[in-house]
């Protein structure tokens, strides 16, 4: 009704930031396993302040890294934001002074043109460094685990929240979305550096269109970047419109590449209908590559062109078949329960792999609040889940090998479970060939830890 008050559902519930940086040693419930030793990770938004756009969106608050360190049988945790230049300057104001986006009509004017960098979606380490990672700036570098932050780090400009490590080689293989001085540019660029962090490689080629890319495949001989209709416009945002929106008449297209050749071996191949924000795996099979996706109908979370409201669609998991033969691409379904946050045993990247592992949602396919953690057998095709308690959400579930040498999918998942009848969360681990059985241990905060996106473990 007229003279309501909205809510954003972003600044609400367990989606609404927690305020303060705390340390804690968490009582343990159950036997942590002995192997287990090391940090679970976890990124996601956290605004510092009350955000200056009324449309806020979950994708752009402050990173805050929530870190989980398991050692000699007990549980630490400890959050920290991370000091990005957004973070640093406006901590010293003591408001928000960027819009979302980097939107200009909504940024104030003492900052306009300086770095609004976020680093909110994804951690990883690579090379003894761990950075903080989100795609439209250059990667945060911090200390492990006790989350300083050191300050950006080069590999020659934007990159990907989803790199992807070759076990063979130990390269980081990257890529970059709207890789341009002009905002939500057509650019994409992707790069390739050594298993020292040095720079190898980094070249730019225009797509059809300026596509939100989250993902990404890489396999041992290609590169798939996925350029699907979830487009960004500046015109549209200037004029008040979304900056980012549906426009599935655009069509999909997929770039792959070669990984020994790069832009010059691009090719463009028509993509499925739908839209991707994560790849589980991919891998070459003579002269197909097959990559494995959790693909919805239409992107979720975001408006259509026009603003209105796009549809909630769910993710499922689905194996496209290229052919590099044709240049045509086949779609098969892998699973029928709605999910996301797909992972796997990452010894495997880039490789013929059988297992995988994703959460699920049950209650109301769609919503990312997940309720269950499934495995699935590739090569059976069986799925094994459990299912948290009603009002529980569950976080992305990170897979640890058991060992180095273990074989593939022996190990331990870790993930954050939000009981929503407590208004808490809790570290919980999983036998990961065996999740059916539910946590074998768990580690309860004394508040809640804010949905967020992603994480890896770190082995001490």
């Amino acid at each position: 009704m007229d003279g309501e008050v909205r809510i954003n559902p972003f600044l609400s519930g367990n989606f609404a930031p927690v305020r303060s940086e705390d340390d804690f040693e968490l009582p343990v419930e159950g036997a942590l396993p002995a192997g287990l030793s090391g940090t679970l990770y976890r990124n996601g938004p956290n605004p510092q302040f009350d955000p200056r756009d009324a449309n806020y969106h979950w994708f752009v608050g402050d990173g805050m890294l929530h870190a989980f360190t398991i050692a000699d049988g007990k549980v630490h945790y400890r959050n920290r934001w991370v000091r990005t230049n957004k973070w640093t300057v406006e901590h010293a104001a003591g408001r928000a002074l960027f819009g979302s986006w980097g939107n200009p009509m909504t940024t104030d004017p003492a900052v306009l043109g300086t770095d609004s960098g976020v680093a909110n979606t994804n951690i990883v380490q690579h090379a003894g460094r761990l950075l903080a990672l989100e795609e439209a700036h250059a990667p945060f570098q911090l200390s492990g685990p006790a989350l300083d932050s050191i300050g950006p780090h080069d590999l020659g400009g934007k990159v990907t929240a989803h790199p992807k490590t070759c076990p063979i080689t130990g390269e980081m293989v990257f890529f970059a979305y709207a890789d341009d001085p002009m905002p939500l540019s057509s650019q994409i660029s992707w790069g390739v550096a050594d298993a020292t962090g040095k720079l190898l490689k980094r070249e730019t080629f225009a797509a059809p269109y300026c596509s939100m890319i989250h993902d990404f495949a890489v396999t041992r001989d290609h590169v798939v970047i996925p350029v699907l209709p979830l487009t960004g416009s500046l015109q549209r945002a200037m004029a008040g419109k979304p900056a980012f929106a549906w426009e599935p008449e655009k069509g999909g297209q997929l770039a792959v590449m070669r990984r020994d050749q790069g832009v010059a071996s691009l090719r463009w191949i028509e993509a499925p209908k739908g839209y991707v924000f994560h790849v589980m795996n991919a891998f070459d099979e003579g002269e197909t590559i097959i990559v494995d996706v959790m693909r919805y109908a239409s992107a979720p979370l975001f408006p259509n062109a026009d603003g209105t409201r796009g549809e909630n669609a769910a993710a499922y998991l689905v194996r496209w078949t290229i052919d590099l033969t044709t240049g045509s691409v086949t779609e098969a379904p892998l699973d029928d329960l709605a999910g996301e946050f797909p992972r796997f045993d990452e010894r495997l990247a880039g490789l013929p792999y059988r297992h995988g592992w994703f959460v699920g949602q049950s209650l109301k396919p769609g919503d990312f609040r997940a309720n269950i953690i499934a495995h699935i057998d590739l090569e059976t095709g069986v799925r094994a889940d459990w299912t948290a308690p009603a009002g529980d959400a569950i976080s992305e579930a990170v897979f640890t090998p058991a060992s180095p040498d273990a074989p593939e999918g022996e190990g331990w998942l870790t993930a954050v479970v939000y009981r929503g009848q407590l208004n808490v969360s809790e570290l919980v681990v999983l036998d990961a060939m065996n999740v059916a059985a539910g946590p074998v241990a768990s580690a309860r905060l004394p508040r809640r830890v804010p949905f967020g996106f992603h994480g890896n473990w770190v082995n001490a």
